[in-house]
């Protein structure tokens, strides 16, 4: 299969990247993995020769670029541009322009969450590690559990619920559906706890959530060896300290 699209994004973390790749998959449209079949000095080298072109540069991966037909060569960045334009560019749009700007206005706020997610586990400073800033961690940790995390799934929860099935839309899946079931997996993974103290409350996002996992491309990209596991250098991170129920 042809891989009409090169993806930049860090190698050896899921990260935003993964919320394109789920949503690649999901359309069956294969992508290259630029840094990972090469290495992390290839992003930033190709990033340095974006700033010198001519057109608009990247600010920080994930970027998408196009490798085939007329808009060969274009590059752009931002989660939730990359998956507007995906929609466009695969037919996924509805065809109601408030319907789509509505699907991307949901996509943002799961961008919103993904940002306070990373920022529990580095609530100082992204240039500190860990381990320098762990007893604000913890604080950030609790807030994070006990009223973010509720506040945001109630917000979805309230969504799912506009149309009959388990999709945004109903019965046809879109990129907030395939970014949701990122966001579910990624918290299950940092916060084990707290989600299975509150997934009861949330029927409409797990099953959402499992829906997505049944998407042929889907399945068949969560059981390749191109999706690694979480880890610790993500936005993702299981540090036991900061979880409870």
């Amino acid at each position: 299969m042809s891989a009409p699209y090169d993806l930049w994004y860090w190698p050896s973390i899921q990260g935003r990247g993964e919320f394109v790749r789920l949503y690649l998959a999901a359309l069956g449209v294969a992508w290259r993995d630029r840094a990972r079949t090469g290495d992390a000095q290839d992003l930033m080298e190709d990033m340095e020769a974006r700033e010198q072109s001519d057109d608009f540069a990247p600010y920080a991966p994930p970027y998408l670029v196009v490798r085939e037909g007329d808009d060969a060569g274009f590059a752009i960045a931002q989660v939730a541009h990359i998956l507007a334009f995906l929609t466009d560019r695969h037919d996924r749009g509805t065809g109601d322009l408030k319907t789509d700007l509505h699907l991307i206005q949901l996509q943002l706020t799961i961008t919103d969450i993904v940002a306070e997610v990373h920022n529990v586990h580095h609530p100082v400073s992204g240039g500190l590690y860990y381990d320098d800033q762990k007893d604000a961690a913890k604080r950030a940790a609790e807030g994070f559990r006990q009223e973010r995390v509720t506040k945001y799934f109630d917000h979805f929860e309230t969504a799912l619920g506009k149309r009959n099935g388990p999709y945004m839309l109903g019965e046809a899946w879109s990129h907030v559906d395939t970014s949701l079931f990122q966001l579910v997996e990624g918290l299950r993974y940092a916060f084990p706890q707290r989600m299975a103290a509150i997934e009861s409350d949330y029927p409409r996002i797990v099953a959402c959530r499992d829906a997505v996992a049944k998407i042929e491309g889907v399945t068949r990209y969560l059981d390749s060896e191109e999706r690694i596991a979480f880890n610790e250098d993500g936005i993702f991170r299981h540090y036991p300290e900061l979880d409870a129920a």
